[in-house]
């Protein structure tokens, strides 16, 4: 504990001792960490059910066809899909050898939106082999 002596002129000392704040401050700290609840952090899914009827995904093992419509719809071989699915189907093309084809096919008033969501997946899937069906139709514009 540091001290200093008043001057020869006894004048009186000007220096705060900090020391009890700095101890009640770390009292306040400690008692603060320990009355902050615990966070219980869940991640809640909902796992497929198994089901003895399913039919296998239509996949074909040469070509597959992804196409956009202009109401945000996105078919696979013309079934609708939602981006899950489709992730899915292309994680199982990807295991087939040889790995299929994929033809995607953008309707010209789809939303940017929709396509950019899809090439997302596709590229998260790694799919290689893809190839973009019907631009040329705008090889004029």
């Amino acid at each position: 504990m540091a001290m200093s002596m008043a001057s020869a002129e006894g004048e009186p000392m000007m220096d705060i001792n900090t020391t009890p704040l700095i101890d009640v401050m770390l009292v306040l700290l400690i008692m603060f960490i320990i009355t902050i609840p615990i966070q219980t952090h869940a991640v809640k899914l909902d796992l497929p059910q198994d089901q003895p009827n399913q039919q296998p995904p239509p996949i074909d093992p040469v070509k597959n066809k992804v196409v956009i419509m202009p109401n945000r719809a996105v078919l696979w071989n013309g079934t609708p899909v939602d981006m899950v699915t489709l992730r899915q189907y292309l994680d199982l093309t990807q295991t087939i050898n040889p790995v299929p084809e994929l033809h995607l096919q953008p309707d010209p008033n789809a939303p940017y939106e929709v396509v950019d969501e899809v090439l997302a997946v596709t590229k998260r899937a790694h799919v290689e082999k893809m190839g973009f069906v019907g631009n040329e139709a705008y090889a004029n514009f």
